[in-house]
């Protein structure tokens, strides 16, 4: 695994009331549903990229509200004028 460092403002930490290590996690997480949602990334991908499993990711998923099959506007309507 790959190790990015990221700056975030001193304000974030105070303002999530989040510790350094927490916060991470929690960057981790949004950039990989951020990225499922928009097809970037596989729901396994987007499950390894937060440090979870599959089951937790969609248990985090179904807790945010976040829906969890992704449908491309395009491709939904290329399917619809298939059939």
């Amino acid at each position: 695994m790959t190790d990015v460092g990221v700056t975030v403002p001193d304000g974030l930490l105070a303002a999530l009331r989040k510790a350094p290590h927490e916060l991470a996690g929690e960057i981790r997480l949004a950039a990989a549903i951020h990225w499922y949602q928009q097809g970037a990334i596989s729901m396994e991908r987007a499950a390894e990229t937060a440090g979870m499993d599959r089951a937790e990711f969609l248990a985090e998923l179904a807790r945010r509200r976040v829906d969890v099959i992704v449908v491309d506007e395009r491709d939904l309507a290329e399917e619809l004028a298939r059939v």
